[in-house]
């Protein structure tokens, strides 16, 4: 079983979650229960899944919670888009948010490619 803290996909999960939480403080106590909510959700999820198909014993498991990941960051995406669209995130904010979830996004399908060929990973390595 590998340790998600040594992925850098993980890592990289976990930072733009801990920049969602950051972004999401400032926005209308209105949407607490909405978008905001919403897109903490959507970005914890994308280093939860990871973890939790890590601590799965096979490759077919690890690689369904790699999908479900990517599903996640597309739903973060459109959320960005439309926190940016109401107003709630800054230009900038809502372009690095969006470079961030790419940039997972890109990382995973290239994880998710190597877990499904024979010679890949196996979250079953130490």
């Amino acid at each position: 079983m590998q340790d998600f803290r040594n992925l850098a996909v993980w890592c990289r999960a976990h930072e733009l979650t801990l920049d969602i939480y950051s972004e999401t403080a400032a926005f209308p106590a209105r949407e607490i229960f909405g978008v905001t909510s919403q897109m903490r959700r959507s970005a914890a999820s994308l280093a939860t899944n990871i973890a939790e198909g890590c601590g799965r014993g096979s490759d077919a498991d690890f690689a369904r919670f790699l999908q479900m990941a990517l599903g996640s960051a597309s739903e973060l995406e459109y959320q960005i888009l439309l926190a940016s669209d109401l107003g709630y995130l800054s230009p900038a904010s809502s372009l690095s948010l969006t470079k961030q979830v790419q940039t997972f996004k890109k990382m995973t399908a290239a994880l998710l490619r190597k877990t499904r060929t024979p010679s890949g990973p196996s979250v079953t390595d130490s």
